[in-house]
């Protein structure tokens, strides 16, 4: 985890932390506070130079945080109390996940379900782009247990879910329509940058869902 913000959003998750990297000359008075509340944690100090070097990138405001993955929950204990979830289908980069979650989190999505095949939500980048949310919205990987899209897709409707894929064709809705309010529980799908979704998820989804754009946008980012 990167930053103070981060690696405090982390650890009031339950994260543990194992060691601490920091800049010496260059921390918050934020950084200062976890470390105090974290005194049995080894912490490790060098100048930003030597850091960078370490590293092979400039740190963001001075600290790094290995942390103890807490164990992935099953997506049947995520789907039975939530209403609004995000499926994520081979979205690679890690910036988008971050900020895929960020989003997410801000839109009181309840759920974030990636498929293996998604850069994951604890890579350094994707934690900090997500400014932490990755820690606070409950999320898990759909592994090879659950074959996607077919088993996936079977598994939401088990649970009472509308699915929407997010594409851009000719029967698609748009995002506006009074329909998709109305559902009890509804599962957005988000596709791969790039391409999007994989014509056996849009084909096997309830809604196919747009949003409207203008002055020759063709698409938005997955984000």
């Amino acid at each position: 985890a990167e930053s103070p913000k981060v690696i405090e959003r982390a650890i009031n998750a339950g994260y543990q932390p194992q060691s601490f990297l920091v800049d010496d000359e260059h921390m918050e008075a934020d950084a200062y506070r976890i470390l105090e509340h974290c005194k049995e944690i080894p912490v490790y100090a060098a100048s930003r130079e030597v850091l960078r070097n370490l590293t092979g990138f400039p740190m963001t405001r001075g600290m790094l945080c290995a942390m103890h993955r807490l164990p992935l929950l099953r997506p049947e204990t995520l789907l039975a109390d939530a209403r609004r979830v995000v499926i994520l289908e081979h979205v690679v980069n890690p910036t988008n996940v971050g900020a895929i979650f960020r989003s997410a989190a801000a839109l009181n999505m309840d759920a974030v379900l990636l498929c293996d095949n998604c850069s994951n939500p604890l890579y350094r980048r994707a934690a900090r782009v997500s400014m932490g949310t990755v820690f606070q919205i409950p999320w898990t990987i759909l592994d090879e247990t659950v074959s996607w899209p077919e088993g996936g897709l079977r598994l939401l409707r088990n649970f009472g879910y509308k699915t929407v894929s997010m594409a851009l064709r000719d029967d698609s809705v748009s995002i506006s329509d009074p329909r998709l309010k109305q559902e009890a529980r509804l599962a957005i799908i988000l596709g791969t940058e790039g391409d999007g979704l994989a014509s056996a998820t849009i084909e096997g989804c309830d809604y196919t869902v747009r949003i409207p754009m203008s002055h020759g946008v063709d698409s938005l980012n997955v984000a």
